[in-house]
């Protein structure tokens, strides 16, 4: 299969184009060849363009073919639009989504693709319902072969998932654990949570490309293991060798502390959550979730751990938290 990933280099989508190589597709990616992270393809099969430019891309492209298109840094509907133009040729085209676009607060625990979509609190949700909305129109309309992906939480090596944390400077959890420090935590920790390992969303994806069951239909790619954030932090600090300090803070006193939490907690984390992965089962029979977050968040940070110069610690994010939890901690004091 000749491919295009659209970004290709990014937590997620780097796996998947080093898993699209492995199956033996013609892979190409167009970025603007800044990332720092590992390409796993030859430099002649990078395209360097602004993606958001449609006349550089058109110029980038002109006189090529793709079985399939992957565009991984779409965001706002104007680019969609501007792929659906660009692409209206090619075999597939799949648009990475969010599963941050299912209804906030959900009306029930487990999610199917039938699941509503509504997100009050988070603009990037709105954002992709909105660019969802247009490939489903171009798809009734002119027959544009859409496919939509939405992945939840995936983390690979180099991001250490957690629902209050630094997505920039992931090892200031792991720092502050193993200093003692307050880890907080949304609510009383028990709410479910699903965390994707990013090899195993490649496997749903790869399953999906080149897939005729796949045009015109949604889907969603998580693993099949729900966890409470009690556990999730707890399997943290197992990895990093120490107990978490857990204090658990209402998330709407911690939206107070910090506002631009808002739409990564009322928007998407604080509720439970299940996937039902039955729609991409029915299309790829093989799909299934086989890294257990144990392992994965072992083997993460294991990586933060054997090299110095990847532990950064997000000073700004634990004065915060600091502030925050000494404001609480006392409140809890009083009361008692």
């Amino acid at each position: 299969m000749r491919a295009l990933f659209v970004g290709g280099t990014g937590l997620i989508s780097s796996v998947c184009s080093a898993a699209a190589v492995a199956a033996g597709h013609e892979l190409w990616l167009l970025n603007r060849g800044r990332s720092r992270l590992e390409v796993p393809v030859p430099a002649e099969r990078t395209i360097i363009a602004d993606a958001y430019n449609e006349a550089e891309v058109r110029s980038a492209l002109r006189g090529r073919d793709w079985d399939a298109v992957v565009q991984w840094v779409g965001y706002l509907p104007a680019q969609v639009q501007q792929d659906i133009n660009v692409f209206a040729g090619a075999g597939q085209y799949v648009f990475i989504s969010t599963a941050a676009t299912y209804e906030k607060p959900p009306s029930h625990w487990l999610v199917t693709e039938r699941t509503p979509q509504s997100n009050p609190y988070w603009d990037y949700g709105r954002q992709k319902i909105a660019c969802e909305k247009l490939l489903i129109e171009a798809g009734e309309h002119s027959g544009f072969p859409y496919t939509i992906v939405r992945p939840s939480l995936t983390y690979g090596v180099s991001q250490i998932p957690v629902v209050i944390g630094s997505w920039e400077k992931p090892f200031t959890i792991v720092d502050r654990m193993r200093r003692g420090a307050p880890i907080i935590v949304p609510g009383d920790g028990t709410s479910l949570w699903t965390i994707t390992h990013n090899s195993d969303f490649a496997k749903g994806l790869l399953g999906l490309l080149g897939n005729p069951a796949a045009i015109g239909q949604d889907f969603h790619i998580t693993s099949d293991e729900a966890l409470t954030w009690d556990q999730i932090y707890s399997l943290v600090g197992a990895a990093a060798g120490a107990a978490p300090n857990i204090l658990h803070v209402p998330s709407d006193a911690i939206v107070a502390a910090d506002p631009s939490e808002l739409g990564s907690l009322f928007g998407d984390k604080i509720y439970s959550t299940v996937f039902d992965n039955s729609k991409l089962r029915g299309v790829v029979p093989d799909y299934r979730a086989t890294v257990p977050f144990a392992q994965g968040v072992t083997e993460t940070v294991a990586w933060f751990d054997a090299d110095p110069d990847r532990q950064a610690v997000d000073e700004g994010a634990n004065r915060r938290w600091d502030k925050l939890a000494t404001v609480y901690q006392d409140a809890l004091d009083r009361v008692r």
